[in-house]
């Protein structure tokens, strides 16, 4: 069967399957081969492939081999489990099933260093959780993310894997040249890739560590030149940057709509702003929309470009992203 394989010199191969699998783009159902001096590497998905190893990939008939033990195998039912760099993230109350849970993932053929359990609901206006390990040592990770790596600590910051899809489809849509502001930046995982497609990122964040693993993954993703980031409330600093974005990230979903003032501030002629919110599924999109026009008042025409869907929040309640573009009146 062919499948999409990274071919490299046969000396590198390990080292390149260890940031394939750190990445989640090693596929595991399908056998490496080598063929004199060169490794040919299932990948899962040619997109997930770190940038550098994207200009490798070939197509490559390869044997299937045995499936990975997986947790489900060991315990008799599916967990629900969610990775984030080497750390598996549980969410259990039962503390017995839990740890029952750790040793079947640890036991596994998943890539884990850690396990942890959510011990309680995102708090506070920094938006962090606490944490109980269950395996392992620690809540700082290293994260890959289409080909981006993010350092963080779970502990100390706010960041979601399952957000993935969505930051890429937003990512995609940036331009070289770009100045876009990202309000509330957290580690970085809009404003690093934006500034890898060769915008001029302005990056925000209450959070001071949440700030300072921003600047570290700029430079991990040779984008610090084009990063500027800056710790503190965004309306702090809108007016030093009144006037310059083509682009503006408010993902901030309970509260974003409080800052649409400085949005307005914040956008130049015409910019397009990425908008989240949480609303009701009777109306997702319709409270977004009139608010950021209000805001926009006789300054600027407001089009809605795109009304999506990102996932189910609650019961009958989903957040949204709204791009609508604003162009100068």
């Amino acid at each position: 069967m062919s499948v999409p394989c990274v071919a490299v010199e046969r000396e590198r191969g390990e080292a390149v399957r260890e940031r394939l699998a750190d990445a989640d783009a090693l596929d595991g159902d399908h056998e490496i081969a080598v063929d004199g001096d060169t490794i040919y590497i299932p990948v899962t998905d040619s997109e997930a492939v770190p940038v550098d190893l994207a200009p490798t990939i070939v197509e490559r008939d390869a044997a299937e081999r045995d499936r990975p033990r997986t947790p489900a195998a060991i315990l008799g039912y599916e967990p629900s489990l969610e990775r984030l760099g080497d750390i598996v993230i549980i969410d259990e109350d039962d503390d017995e099933r839990a740890r029952e849970i750790a040793e079947a993932v640890m036991a596994s053929d998943v890539p884990c260093e850690t396990v942890l359990n959510r011990a309680s609901p995102i708090e506070g206006e920094l938006r962090v959780r606490r944490w109980d390990v269950l395996a392992g040592d620690g809540t700082e990770t290293v994260h890959r993310e289409y080909g981006h790596e993010f350092a963080l600590d779970v502990a100390e910051v706010y960041f979601s894997p399952r957000l993935a899809t969505e930051r890429h489809r937003v990512i995609e849509q940036v331009a070289p040249e770009e100045t876009v502001v990202d309000m509330f930046a957290g580690v970085g995982p809009y404003a690093v890739p934006m500034a890898g497609r060769g915008a001029d990122v302005v990056a925000c964040d209450l959070n001071e560590r949440a700030v300072e693993y921003l600047r570290e993954n700029a430079e991990r993703n040779g984008v610090g030149d084009r990063v500027t980031a800056i710790a503190g409330d965004v309306r702090e600093v809108a007016d030093e940057y009144a006037g310059v974005a083509d682009r503006l990230v408010m993902n901030l979903p309970h509260s974003a709509d409080e800052f649409l003032d400085t949005a307005v501030r914040l956008a130049g002629d015409d910019c397009v702003v990425h908008y989240y919110d949480i609303q009701h599924e009777d109306d997702p999109f319709g409270p977004g929309a009139r608010a950021i026009r209000a805001a926009a008042g006789d300054t600027y025409d407001a089009t809605v470009e795109t009304e999506r869907v990102v996932r189910s929040y609650a019961p009958h309640e989903y957040n949204v992203c709204l791009d609508v573009r604003l162009t100068r009146a």
